[in-house]
C-alpha cells in the first residue's frame, strides 16, 4: 500500500494498551492507517 507508491511515513506509533499500530503517511498526511492486533488494517 504505502511502500508501493513510495509514500513518506511521518509517524509510526504502537499503543501498548490497545496493541494498535497507527501510521500517518503521505505528502500531506493524507493516509491514516490503524492496524489492530488481529492484523486487519483500515484507513481512518
Amino acid at each position: 500500500m504505502l511502500s508501493n507508491f513510495y509514500q513518506d511515513i511521518h509517524l509510526f506509533r504502537f499503543d501498548a494498551h490497545t496493541e494498535n499500530v497507527f501510521i500517518l503517511a503521505g505528502a500531506d498526511d493524507e493516509f491514516q492507517v490503524v492496524v489492530p492486533p488481529n492484523g486487519e488494517w483500515y484507513f481512518l
